[in-house]
C-alpha cells in the first residue's frame, strides 16, 4: 500500500524531494517568502504584542509552577488514583500555608538581614574613606584628578542635561513606574487561577489540540509536543535545582570565610543563577562590593569561594542535575545567549535556550519526515 502511494506521487514532487539541491532551494525560498509575507502584515503584530505583554507573564510564571507541581499530580492519581482535582486542591493549599509561615518568617529574617548589613555599614563606609585616601595620594590618581578638573565643565553640563531630561520626563518615569506595579499585581493575583486549571485539566491540552487536525497527523503531532514537553521539564526542573545548590554552596562557602550577609548573598547568587552562564558572573557583584568594605584578604576568600563553585557547578551539580537532556552543546548555548540577548534583552537570555530546545525538536521532526519521504538517504535509512 505504502509503495502504490509512493508511486502515485507526482513527477513534481520526486524531483523536488529526490534532489538535495532543488530542496534546500526551495526551503530558501519559502522562508524568504514567508519574511517578506510577515513584513507586509507587520501591523497586525502590535495588538498581537500588546496581548502577550498582558497575558504573558502569569501563564510563564504559571507553566513554571505547572512543570514542577504536574509530577506530583501525575504520581497520584496514576499510583494511587487520585482525582487532579483533589490533588490540586491539596497542593493549593500547602503552598498557601506555606506562603503565610514564609511571610511570618522570612520578612523577619530578611530585615535582620538587612539590619545587620546597616549596623556594619559605618565600618565599611570608613575602609572605603581609607581606601580612597589611599588612591587620592598615588602618583596614577593625581594623574587623574589633573583630568578630570580639565574635563570638570563638560562633565558638569553633561549631569545638568541629564538632570533637566530627567526632571522634563518625570511624569512619564512616575507612569511607568506605577504600570509595572499594576502589571506584578496583576500577574500574582492571575497566575494562582492559571495554575490551578492547567494542573487539573492541562494534560487534556494535546489531545485537544490534536483533535483539530486531521487523522493521520495527530499521531506525530502528540509525539512532537510530548518531546518538547520533556525539554521544557527538564530545563525548568533542571534550573532551579542548580539555582538551589548554588545558594546552598554559597551560603556554606560564605560563611566559612566569614563573610557578612552570608544567607543574603547566597539567596541573591541563587536567583541569578537561573540567568544561564551570565547570572553566577552578576552574582559576583554584591560578594565582591562587600569583601571590599572589609579587606583584601576576603577579596581573596570570595575568589576562592567562587573558584569552588564554579568547578562543582560545572563539573558535578550541572551535569547530575540537568545531565545531557538538551543535547545542547557549550558553544552552542553561548552562541544563543548572545544572539537572543542582543535581540531581546534579558529575556532573551532567560528564555533563549528553552526556545532554541523547541526548534531543535521541530526542525529535527521536520527533517526525519524528510528523510522519510525522499530516496536521498535511502542508504542511510537502509
Amino acid at each position: 500500500m505504502e509503495k502504490s502511494s509512493k508511486q502515485q506521487r507526482s513527477w513534481l514532487w520526486r524531483w523536488v524531494a529526490n534532489n538535495k539541491g532543488v530542496s534546500v532551494l526551495v526551503i530558501i525560498l519559502l522562508v524568504l517568502l514567508i519574511i517578506f509575507m510577515l513584513k507586509q502584515v507587520s501591523f497586525i503584530f502590535g495588538p498581537v504584542r500588546q496581548f502577550l505583554a498582558a497575558v504573558g507573564a502569569p501563564i510563564i510564571l504559571a507553566g513554571v509552577f505547572y512543570y514542577l507541581l504536574n509530577p506530583l499530580v501525575d504520581y497520584f492519581e496514576e499510583k494511587h488514583h487520585v482525582k487532579r482535582l483533589i490533588t490540586t486542591v491539596i497542593i493549593f493549599l500547602v503552598l498557601a500555608a506555606l506562603l503565610v509561615w514564609g511571610i511570618l518568617t522570612g520578612i523577619p529574617w530578611f530585615r535582620g538581614q538587612v539590619a545587620a548589613f546597616l549596623d556594619k555599614w559605618p565600618e565599611y563606609w570608613r575602609a572605603l574613606i581609607k581606601l580612597a585616601d589611599h588612591w587620592n595620594r598615588s602618583q596614577q590618581f593625581q594623574q587623574l584628578n589633573i583630568w578630570l578638573n580639565a574635563t570638570n565643565q563638560d562633565l558638569t553640563g553633561w549631569f545638568k542635561e541629564l538632570a533637566g531630561n530627567y526632571s522634563e520626563n518625570g511624569v512619564k518615569h512616575l507612569t511607568a513606574l506605577v504600570g509595572t506595579v499594576t502589571a506584578t499585581l496583576i500577574t500574582l493575583v492571575t497566575f494562582p487561577f492559571i495554575l490551578f486549571y492547567l494542573l487539573k485539566d492541562g494534560h487534556d491540552l494535546p489531545k485537544y489540540m490534536a483533535n483539530m487536525l486531521p487523522d493521520r497527523f495527530q499521531a506525530s503531532f502528540l509525539d512532537t509536543l510530548k518531546a518538547i514537553n520533556e525539554q521544557i521539564a527538564n530545563y525548568i526542573r533542571g534550573q532551579l535545582l542548580v539555582a538551589l545548590a548554588v545558594s546552598i554552596m554559597f551560603m556554606i562557602g560564605y560563611s566559612v570565610i566569614g563573610l557578612p550577609s552570608a544567607w543574603l548573598l547566597a539567596l541573591i547568587a541563587g536567583i541569578l543563577n537561573l540567568i544561564p552562564y551570565l547570572g553566577t558572573f552578576l552574582s559576583m557583584i554584591p560578594a565582591y562590593v562587600v569583601a571590599l568594605f572589609i579587606s583584601p584578604s576576603m577579596v581573596v576568600a570570595v575568589t576562592v569561594v567562587f573558584v569552588i563553585e564554579q568547578n562543582l557547578e560545572g563539573r558535578v551539580i550541572s551535569p547530575k542535575l540537568l545531565g545531557s537532556t538538551l543535547k545542547i552543546h557549550p558553544v552552542t548555548v553561548l552562541l544563543v545567549l548572545l544572539s537572543a540577548g542582543n535581540m531581546f534583552g534579558l529575556m532573551g537570555v532567560i528564555f533563549g535556550i528553552p526556545g532554541y530546545a523547541i526548534l531543535k525538536v521541530l526542525v529535527t521532526r521536520i527533517f526525519a519526515w524528510w528523510k522519510g519521504n525522499s530516496k536521498l538517504f535511502s542508504d542511510q535509512l537502509e
